[in-house]
């Protein structure tokens, strides 16, 4: 694809006055649609607000067209070229997209509000069983059925964390996903992390407000260090939202959406 199509593939919805001076990015995580965001987005604090809402879903995951360079500094340029032509000074990613919305500001390509939803700091803090994925994902022969069969029992694997009312639907977004894209997606994951070692410095020297939201009971790690480092930062706040796994804004959409209210009208 061309640079222009690259752009042009994002999977939008839309919602909120389409006048509304004030206007919100929303990035869904890795295997996610932006179906991820739609209990927060409902919330009677967002949806009365006067406030437009970007949902999009980060190509190449459930089933949109990815892009030929899936690196997280691409990612987060086509990201910043996105929030620059809708108009959005709020980014809000979760996990893979909130990692997306902190290289959006630490490269550039974005000088507005982050809120950063489960976002992951550094290797150590990261799924094992998608570091193990990724591991065997490069070894020779092995690594396409490795993917394949992680692709498919992902979707599984994350229903215990989805609001039963909307299970199947969100379960059937994440089996779009293509093993071969997902793969090699996150083999250049992996390279960045370990590139930059800890992306805490990278957000603070980023110069970006930021908001750092994790569930009391999340699967992504932060260490020691990287916590009391991000706690230090004037222009960081870290939020932890009672009652919620890494899928916070699936587990407690209303209280995410206060939030998100707050940082955006407030």
């Amino acid at each position: 694809m061309s640079r222009t199509e690259e752009f042009l593939a994002w999977d939008i919805r839309e919602s909120g006055p389409a006048d509304a001076a004030r206007r919100v990015l929303l990035l869904p995580g890795g295997l996610c649609s932006t179906a991820f965001y739609d209990d927060m987005v409902a919330e009677p604090v967002l949806a009365t607000a006067p406030v437009r809402l970007v949902a999009a879903t980060v190509p190449g995951f459930a089933g949109t067209q990815a892009p030929q360079d899936v690196s997280m500094e691409n990612y987060a340029a086509l990201a910043g070229a996105l929030a620059a032509e809708r108009g959005c000074d709020v980014v809000v990613g979760h996990s893979f997209g909130a990692n997306i919305a902190l290289e959006m500001a630490a490269g550039g390509h974005f000088a507005g509000r982050l809120v950063l939803l489960s976002p992951t700091f550094s290797r150590p803090d990261e799924s094992k069983e998608l570091a193990v994925a990724d591991r065997l994902g490069q070894l020779p022969g092995i690594g396409a059925l490795t993917w394949s069969a992680f692709v498919g029992l992902s979707p599984r694997a994350l229903a215990k964390s989805l609001p039963v009312a909307r299970r199947d639907m969100l379960v059937a977004e994440l089996k779009k996903n293509d093993a071969a894209f997902c793969r090699r997606s996150v083999r250049h994951y992996f390279d960045y992390l370990d590139h930059h070692g800890s992306l805490v410095p990278r957000l603070r020297d980023s110069g970006a407000q930021a908001w750092v939201v994790r569930g009391d009971r999340d699967e992504i790690g932060l260490t020691d260090d990287e916590r009391a480092a991000l706690e230090a930062s004037p222009r960081v706040t870290m939020v932890t939202i009672p009652d919620a796994t890494h899928m916070v804004m699936t587990d407690q959409p209303a209280r995410v959406a206060e939030l998100l209210a707050q940082v955006v009208l407030g």
